[in-house]
């Protein structure tokens, strides 16, 4: 099944008691192309971030959006200075007896001299933040690519609607090539009836001169070059593999075999379908542009 090249999907989950989501989106764009952007706590997880994404994609314009929400998070801890609180308090005790003042001290004045107390970050765990976060980016690829994979379904079904119109469109072709030789022998015979008159046409001649412009514009190879062509698209775009930039050389094929029949034809009824088959083969290039 074909996928889009562009897509949105999301994902949130708890690590480490910290609320993690993460975001992804896409665009169209000729490589693999991934930017993460991270808190800086978090920049270790860059690399696997990436690597995620490319067990997923194969081209497009990647932008990963990671979030935290550390607010539930005990991510930081409390620290008492033990001896500077005792160098406090005995130094207050002394104020207090020196000069017989009231030793009014409690455990909340005492915590409010400087450096008394102090607050920790407590350090992440990297190994497990990565653990946890590459599940959360699995399941914001696996949204993603639920996304992609409609949205191909929807590319493939007017790629094959419009092979179809192609295949009618090879067939008349095909159908009104003979009768551009018939037609040419017919004028021929008229004109040399009027040039030579009375003294009679030379038949071996006209049989010659039709089977010379039937091999000049003939269109045989094209056509089943064509429809070929289509057959291998058809298969690709019903595959499971990554074929969009195999299908943009094939369309190049397409348009390559199309251009041979304009400039062969000699009948503007066939010129007519000439066109009408690019504008085709173009409606599928502009759509394939979008299959990664």
């Amino acid at each position: 099944m074909i996928k889009s090249m562009t897509g949105y999907g999301s994902a949130k989950g708890t690590v480490e008691g910290l609320e993690i989501s993460v975001e992804l989106k896409s665009v169209n764009n000729r490589y693999l192309d991934t930017s993460v952007r991270l808190p800086r706590s978090f920049l270790f997880a860059e690399e696997l971030i990436k690597s995620c994404v490319q067990k997923h994609i194969s081209r497009g314009k990647v932008d990963v959006f990671v979030s935290v929400n550390s607010a539930g998070a005990a991510d930081v801890a409390v620290q008492v200075n033990e001896a500077l609180a005792k160098g406090y308090v005995d130094a207050v005790r002394h104020l207090a007896a020196e000069f017989g003042l009231s030793d009014d001290l409690s455990a909340t004045s005492v915590a409010r001299f400087p450096d008394v107390l102090s607050v920790e970050k407590r350090d992440l765990d990297a190994d497990a933040v990565s653990a946890g976060l590459s599940e959360i980016t699995e399941a914001a690829l696996r949204d993603f690519d639920s996304m992609r994979l409609r949205e191909g379904e929807k590319l493939r079904d007017d790629v094959t609607e419009r092979l179809a119109t192609i295949e009618s469109l090879v067939s008349t072709v095909e159908s009104k090539s003979p009768e551009t030789v018939a037609a040419y022998r017919r004028r021929l015979e008229a004109k040399m009836a009027e040039v030579l008159g009375a003294a009679g046409i030379d038949e071996n001649r006209i049989l010659m001169e039709a089977a010379v412009f039937a091999d000049h514009i003939a269109v045989d190879e094209e056509t089943v070059r064509l429809r070929s062509h289509m057959a291998q698209l058809q298969g690709m775009i019903n595959g499971n593999s990554p074929t969009g930039r195999k299908i943009d050389f094939l369309i190049q094929e397409f348009n390559r075999e199309a251009n041979t029949i304009g400039s062969k034809c000699q009948n503007s009824e066939i010129a007519h379908v000439v066109v009408d088959l690019k504008s085709e083969i173009e409606k599928i290039r502009e759509q394939i542009q979008n299959i990664e």
